[in-house]
């Protein structure tokens, strides 16, 4: 491979078994994250990996360069060229023959080539592989592509579990990276896994993004085509999905998805409409208050109270006698109310339950017996290996949002604790949940108290054992609960900017790699995961299904 430089080492700034500095030519172009090779003692090689890049001439002072430009002429011309070099600061992250004392001064430095890379970085004779990205490296002629692979089961378990990504809305393409992924893993599990079966739910959160990811992007540049089959993926969209919207009368007004693409998903029997009924999902009432801070835990204490049937509340059948029975327990004078629980407390609770009730109406006592209408809890109990359940709550209002999520969170824990009659062999060993936005329900301002952050608590901490997997994003990673990011095996950092960056998540980030988050571009993210040597720097096609231009 081509020679670029030697190592230096000088009294300042030695060699040591974890970095080294190396010279090169002003003109080789190299950046970091890129890998380079070493030579070493009994003919090993020791591999590094850039962090720095810095310019160094023989100038004493920035007034001596002024100087010789004419006292700050810009255009003249210099009798004498400064003797100039880049100084570049590599972190080790092997040793062909795992000799870790440090690299010589005068030791050649060379471009490593594409299996350089993949012994370098860790990604050798990967196990369960599972494509992630491509690194690209060095530039014109130099320049190298090498596919990456995740081991699966430090993704989605058993080693490790759970992925965060974060990053700025629109430009880091948090979502396109998530489904990049999880048609990955589909695709996998279809054709080569026997022994272990997973499922999957997605929230579909904003707009119409995945509301129609079984249809395939007909607009798919060919440079991305290549992409695929460079990381030995099939070019067609997801499998087995079914949609579930809010339930409305006209479909319309509580979804962004065109009316006609419903109505065919619907003949197709790949689209259903969701409802709660009251007998059966009264106990999630506390899902709906989630948000709401409750330091004396008095809405908990009336959701107790209503569900426990105490007082006048035994015997209610529907939710709108529900809502007139707490309409009385609010009003001054009424006798019949609990004694422990204040009226101003239960006037909040009536104006925040009739709130939703009025606003939601999948809010429902029954269900069309042709099907086409369905418990989430039921149609979750029944989930299949490989089937995709894509539940829409994107036009819902936060709080019903958060009552959905919640709910369908619960019902997959139900499922994997065994609390659903159904053989274990046929349920799905691993059932992976994608959220975007996860600040809503994980941020560090979200109620201790609420009943979601002590689900998603849970799945981050328990999860793994459950075969329940989290692929979580959000805009900024500083402001999710550490005990939820925490639990992340792996994290993909997007592009963000300066003030994130200089967050506490970000303080063992080498200086160079923040400054690469602020302008990193779309389809790019960095990595880190426990089977990585080192952070990576990929690439990732665009999505293999259907886009809308405006969401």
């Amino acid at each position: 491979m081509k020679k670029i430089g030697k190592i230096i080492a000088t009294e300042k700034a030695p060699t040591t078994v974890d970095e080294f500095f190396f010279w090169t030519d002003k003109k080789q172009i190299i950046k970091p994250f890129d890998v380079v090779k070493v030579t070493h003692l009994n003919d090993s090689v020791t591999f590094g990996v850039v962090e720095e890049i810095s310019h160094l001439t023989d100038g004493a002072s920035f007034l001596a360069g002024f100087i010789s430009s004419d006292f700050g002429e810009v255009d003249s011309k210099s009798y004498t060229n400064r003797i100039g070099m880049n100084y570049i600061k590599a972190r080790v992250v092997g040793n062909t023959k795992n000799i870790y004392t440090p690299v010589l001064d005068g030791a050649i430095v060379t471009l490593a080539d594409s299996n350089d890379v993949t012994k370098a970085l860790g990604l050798e004779n990967i196990k369960n592989p599972l494509p992630c990205g491509i690194i690209e490296m060095y530039e014109g002629e130099d320049k190298i592509k090498v596919p990456v692979n995740f081991n699966s089961h430090f993704l989605i378990g058993p080693e490790g579990a759970h992925l965060n990504i974060s990053g700025i809305s629109g430009l880091a393409s948090k979502t396109s990276y998530a489904m990049f992924l999880l048609k990955n893993i589909q695709e996998r599990y279809l054709k080569k896994v026997k022994d272990e079966s997973v499922a999957f739910v997605f929230l579909n959160v904003k707009g119409r993004d995945l509301l129609a990811i079984d249809e395939s992007n007909e607009e798919l540049p060919e440079n991305d085509k290549k992409m695929y089959k460079d990381l030995g993926l099939e070019i067609k969209p997801f499998d087995n999905v079914k949609y579930f919207y809010p339930y409305s009368k006209d479909i319309k007004s509580t979804t962004y998805a065109d009316i006609n693409d419903v109505k065919n998903q619907q003949e197709l029997r790949k689209a259903f409409q969701y409802k709660y009924l009251f007998e059966d999902d009264k106990d999630s009432l506390d899902l709906l208050f989630a948000n709401i801070d409750d330091p004396t835990q008095t809405m908990e204490s009336i959701v107790s109270y209503i569900t426990s049937e105490e007082g006048t509340f035994n015997g209610i059948t529907n939710w709108e006698d529900l809502k007139e029975e707490i309409k009385k327990y609010q009003e001054k004078g009424d006798t019949r109310k609990d004694k422990t629980i204040s009226v101003l407390s239960w006037r909040k609770f009536y104006r925040l339950f009739r709130k939703s009730l009025e606003r939601n109406l999948f809010f429902s006592n029954s269900l069309k017996r042709d099907g086409s209408e369905v418990r989430l809890r039921e149609s979750i109990k029944q989930i299949q290996k490989n089937n995709i359940f894509v539940i829409d709550i994107a036009k819902l209002d936060e709080e019903a949002q958060g009552f959905v999520f919640g709910d369908v969170m619960r019902a997959i824990y139900d499922l994997k604790l065994g609390q659903i009659e159904r053989e274990d062999s046929e349920i799905p060993s691993k059932i992976i949940i994608f959220i975007d936005e996860l600040n809503k329900y994980g941020s560090k301002d979200v109620p201790k108290n609420s009943p979601i952050l002590r689900q998603l608590l849970d799945i981050t901490e328990r999860g793994r054992s459950l075969g329940i997997i989290l692929f979580a994003a959000e805009q900024f990673k500083s402001d999710i609960h550490d005990r939820v990011k925490g639990n992340c095996a792996t994290h993909a950092f997007g592009r963000t900017n300066v003030i994130e960056v200089s967050k506490s998540d970000f303080q063992y980030m080498p200086s160079v790699y923040k400054s690469m988050l602020t302008r990193l571009e779309q389809g790019e993210y960095i990595l880190q995961n426990p089977i990585f040597r080192s952070p990576l720097n990929i690439k990732f096609p665009r999505p293999l299904y259907k886009q809308f231009k405006n969401g």
